[in-house]
């Protein structure tokens, strides 16, 4: 968990940290940082919580640990939600004034978020067929490994990873590293990716939200795929510009058509931009 210490860094408190077949056993500490499947081991144990990517997988759609949450909180207690992408059963929610909200369309840098820009191409999978990648996103790669520009490249399925691979060395291009959820090498894959061994990550949605990498920029290859919902896509341009020092870089989605899910997810970070330059926000 990325999570731990970067709170360690910013908070002077104990802390333990629970995660499914973790050897060591629970330890009372002020500040537990916990999945939330092992909210599961508690009961009015807690006076706050702070429940993050509340629409993600599974919590979304999992009535058992969206109780758990209840049950972990103290009688006494409260909990908070924090999501980039609230789904629709949270819109509804406030709608009706069931949950208080407050918007966050800043980053703590100040700079607004970079916008998802489409490039239309033909039908990629033909290609890839035979080998070859949308000549847009050949040169883009290029450019990259050209100037040492770290990169996410998302791909819809796992199957097309090794795929996509073989096009970019059979383009003269280093094809990177790729790494998938199953993959057993994926932690060490991340932390080589993270500390500069490897300038090129080609990936599914799995490292769409829940991982920061200083100065990357994005590439999603197919877009349009509905693999890649709204909120995947707004998760997926959230990777970019993270830090004070790199708070911009491209996000560039490679599609066949500019779908409604693709426009929403525009709208979307438009939305937040405009709500981020009333409050002085910045161009990155």
């Amino acid at each position: 968990m990325e999570l731990a210490p970067r709170l360690a860094q910013a908070i002077a408190v104990p802390q333990t940290v629970l995660y499914g077949g973790q050897p060591v056993p629970y330890v009372y500490c002020p500040l537990t940082i916990c999945t939330t499947h092992q909210l599961l081991r508690f009961e009015a144990a807690f006076d706050w919580l702070i429940v993050d990517e509340v629409d993600a997988f599974p919590l979304a759609t999992s009535p058992l640990l969206q109780l758990a949450i209840q049950r972990a909180q103290k009688p006494t207690g409260s909990h908070l939600y924090l999501t980039a992408t609230p789904g629709q059963d949270l819109q509804r929610q406030i709608r009706r004034h069931q949950l208080a909200v407050t918007y966050l369309p800043l980053r703590y840098h100040g700079y607004l978020l970079p916008p998802l820009r489409v490039k239309l191409v033909g039908d990629w999978r033909r290609q890839l067929d035979q080998r070859r990648l949308p000549g847009k996103l050949i040169r883009q790669v290029r450019r990259y490994q050209q100037t040492h520009q770290r990169y996410l490249l998302f791909v819809p399925h796992v199957q097309d990873l090794a795929r996509v691979h073989a096009a970019l060395q059979h383009a003269g291009l280093d094809g990177g590293v790729t790494v998938h959820a199953a993959d057993p090498k994926r932690q060490a894959k991340v932390q080589a990716f993270r500390d500069h061994h490897v300038n090129g990550l080609l990936t599914t949605t799995i490292l769409e939200r829940g991982v920061t990498f200083p100065a990357v920029c994005v590439l999603i290859l197919g877009g349009d795929d509905p693999v890649f919902a709204t909120s995947a896509l707004v998760q997926i341009a959230g990777r970019v510009g993270r830090q004070r020092d790199h708070p911009g870089g491209d996000v560039l989605c490679y599609a066949t058509s500019q779908t409604r899910t693709i426009q929403r997810a525009q709208a979307m970070i438009n939305a937040l931009n405009r709500r981020g330059r009333r409050l002085g926000g910045r161009r990155p």
